[in-house]
């Protein structure tokens, strides 16, 4: 199915708080019964929810959680290349839904107007932010 026939996926942004916190939000806010797809920005603080989350689906459910972590650095700066790679290669087969957990949301408007702009315009359907405190 080509980018134009298919629906874009649904892309929550992820910012606020610690690693901890984002991965917890994250985890209350996965679909149900959908695969879904996690980019994480940045280094674990030690609670690894979602990788252990991700262990128990992978048991239970024909629908794999995915987790992608791409070293700590803005996504829209420094990481726009690891960002765009890793965006392309996950859209080859595209999850139900995608979150990306930001570190720094000093940025999230230029990763907002970037992810809205050509290509991924046709194949993201920005969500409204997921903020943790």
């Amino acid at each position: 199915m080509t980018a134009a026939m298919r629906r874009p996926t649904p892309l929550t942004l992820v910012s606020g708080g610690r690693a901890a916190g984002r991965e917890a939000a994250i985890a209350q806010a996965l679909p149900p019964g959908q695969q879904v797809a996690v980019i994480l920005e940045g280094l674990a603080d030690g609670n690894a929810i979602l990788a252990e989350l991700a262990e128990q689906v992978s048991l239970t459910s024909p629908f794999p959680l995915q987790l992608l972590r791409i070293a700590p650095g803005c996504l829209c700066c420094s990481g726009n290349l690891v960002l765009r790679v890793t965006l392309n290669r996950l859209l080859r087969h595209p999850p139900a839904h995608l979150f990306i957990s930001l570190a720094d949301a000093s940025h999230i408007e230029q990763l907002r107007t970037w992810l809205t702009a050509s290509p991924y315009d046709a194949l993201l359907a920005l969500e409204p932010d997921l903020l943790v405190s």
